[in-house]
């Protein structure tokens, strides 16, 4: 009985001292010199540095030497490019439509031509980049956008795949309409034809959209089909002998912009304009934007290394470097007049203890 009771006594003694032998031995917590628990308790070793005045000004100093010469740069190249902007939708509308903006566009037997005269404030050294610009019109909306169908778009084999596409997907009986959708419904269909003293000033349209557009998301093999058939036409037509991957004014249009006022490339002057020449533009005002309140302008704009003329990235240049040197300044005077003593870094937790056990 003694011996049984030592015995008991014994064992209990044991499973109060290890309650769970069997997870002790299963443990699979790393050891402490492991990378892996050294990475999974941020213990690697890590730069840590400590921003002392001489950093802070440093830095502000560094930014604002840098920035400020790019600024400059920046700001003088966008002034060297020479722009005409030429607002047309209101002076090409006859006197007598006046308060009928919406009966003279729609109806196809008025006459849409209408002719302008720019004069060239500078020399313009080509290529001239011609554009067209609408404002107020939403190519971001929603709906508009998802109106598409890039697998048609792509390839032949694509042609039926037109559920993204209503209202304009089918043309009735004669089958799917290539391409579909409303950006390529609303295609712009204004032009212009450029003269200086009587001399035609020819315009590229080659090369204007982006080549991995034309190469990779326009097939060479889907050609334009059933196209602006309906009843009510939205835009330009497409000749439909031509691929798509060659009918570059729809690429170029097909890449929606992302606010309301927006350029599109229409193509390049290729000959170069002397200063105050005047040119003569005949355009057929073809484009609705009245019934929506929007506006037309006609752009003609040299380039430089940073595009088109825009004073907004020179001036965030500038302002950010005047700013990180009034700042070094300042904290310099701060620095000078009101010194502080700075702590010694050796009593930080990470210098008294740096495995942090």
């Amino acid at each position: 009985m003694a011996a049984r009771g030592e015995t008991s006594s014994a064992g209990g003694n044991d499973a109060a001292q290890d309650p769970f032998p069997s997870a002790q031995k299963m443990s699979k917590r790393p050891k402490s010199k492991q990378l892996g628990f050294q990475f999974t308790q941020q213990e690697l070793p890590a730069c840590k540095p400590i921003l002392t005045p001489g950093w802070v000004i440093t830095a502000f100093i560094l930014v604002g030497v840098v920035f400020i010469p790019i600024g400059l740069a920046s700001l003088l190249a966008s002034k060297r490019v020479v722009e005409i902007v030429d607002r047309y939708d209101e002076d090409c509308i006859p006197q007598s439509f006046k308060n009928k903006t919406l009966s003279y566009i729609q109806d196809d037997k008025t006459n849409k031509t209408c002719t302008r005269s720019l004069v060239v404030p500078k020399q313009m050294k080509s290529p001239i980049y011609v554009y067209y610009q609408l404002s107020n019109f939403y190519q971001n909306h929603r709906r508009y956008v998802k109106s598409r169908s890039d697998e048609q778009l792509r390839s032949k084999d694509g042609e039926r795949k037109t559920n993204t596409c209503e209202p304009e997907a089918f043309a009735g009986d004669k089958g799917p309409i290539v391409p579909c959708g409303l950006i390529a419904w609303s295609l712009f269909n204004d032009t212009y034809k450029f003269s200086v003293n009587d001399t035609v000033l020819d315009v590229n349209k080659n090369n204007i959209a982006w080549d991995s557009d034309r190469k990779h998301k326009f097939g060479s093999d889907v050609y334009p089909k059933n196209f602006q058939s309906g009843g009510l036409i939205g835009g330009a037509t497409l000749d439909s002998s031509i691929p798509l991957s060659e009918q570059e004014d729809l690429i170029v249009w097909m890449r929606t912009a992302a606010l309301p006022t927006f350029r599109k490339l229409y193509g390049k002057i290729e000959v170069d304009l002397e200063v105050n020449k005047t040119i003569t533009v005949t355009i057929q005002n073809n484009y609705n934007t009245y019934d929506f309140g929007g506006k037309k302008h006609l752009v003609l704009s040299t380039a430089s290394w940073i595009g088109g003329k825009n004073d907004f990235l020179g001036v965030a240049y500038l302002a950010v470097g005047g700013i990180c040197l009034f700042l070094a300044i300042a904290f310099i005077l701060v620095y000078v007049l009101v010194p502080r003593p700075l702590g010694d870094p050796s009593y930080l937790s990470w210098n008294r203890n740096p495995a942090g056990r």
